[in-house]
């Protein structure tokens, strides 16, 4: 799959900057512990970096701040995920707030979809 070499600098200080959400979600998707599947954090797919990707599943996870609630936002993920579905690829979006404190409810969703 394509991936903009131009931000590999940037995924890796992602990686290394991770949002507390997105630390609390890694901790239950690492290590192959759902399914056996792999995860990948802050992929690189086109001119986009995913917060979490499974290549067995073809699943992207975002973990979304206040900042994707707005129109300007809205627009941007609308268009970001049309992309990654033209690629065969299936996005859930889960909202922080999920993340922190409905977890168990976000793995489950996670879990059916592998």
């Amino acid at each position: 799959m394509f991936y903009n070499r131009k931000l590999k600098t940037l995924s890796r200080q992602l990686r290394k900057n991770m949002t507390d959400a997105e630390e609390v979600l890694w901790s239950k998707i690492r290590l192959k512990q759902l399914k056996d599947c792999q995860f990948y954090r802050q992929k690189i797919i086109g001119n986009y970096i995913v917060d979490f990707y499974c290549p067995k599943a073809k699943l992207v996870i975002e973990v979304d701040g206040g900042q994707h609630y707005n129109d300007e936002g809205i627009k941007k993920d609308k268009v970001r995920d049309d992309y990654m579905r033209s690629h065969k690829l299936k996005v859930l979006r889960f909202s922080d707030l999920d993340v922190f404190e409905n977890l168990d409810a976000v793995v489950e969703m996670i879990y059916e979809n592998l």
